[in-house]
């Protein structure tokens, strides 16, 4: 039984990261080395979609916040496609929501 489900779609400087699953301690490093992989080939902006996790836990709040931070320092745009109620509750908690950028669907960040 697979615990995580990686898909990563590239378009015009965009790389969608879909995760479907549980994103917790066993399955971050999996997550940490496909945002590496596809970070190496310089898009402008790296979307993580939650909107299929089950589940989030603190290690995997790092990872988002590690992966923020690097596209900070890289000038390179990272956004979350919101998850469900249950993730983006923790979302909530740590206030997270407010320092990191958000929004419901890829499609909103199609360029024109």
């Amino acid at each position: 039984m697979t615990l995580l489900e990686i898909e990563a779609h590239q378009h015009d400087g965009l790389v969608h990261v879909v995760l479907t699953g549980e994103l917790d301690l066993s399955t971050v490093p999996k997550v940490e080395q496909e945002l590496q992989r596809v970070e190496g080939e310089g898009p402008a902006i790296v979307a993580l979609d939650l909107s299929r996790l089950s589940f989030l836990d603190s290690s995997g709040l790092r990872l988002i916040v590690g992966a923020d931070q690097r596209a900070r320092r890289e000038r390179r745009r990272f956004v979350l496609v919101r998850g469900t109620e249950t993730v983006q509750r923790v979302f909530a908690i740590t206030h997270l929501d407010e320092q990191l950028e958000l929004v419901d669907d890829v499609s909103e960040l199609q360029t024109a």
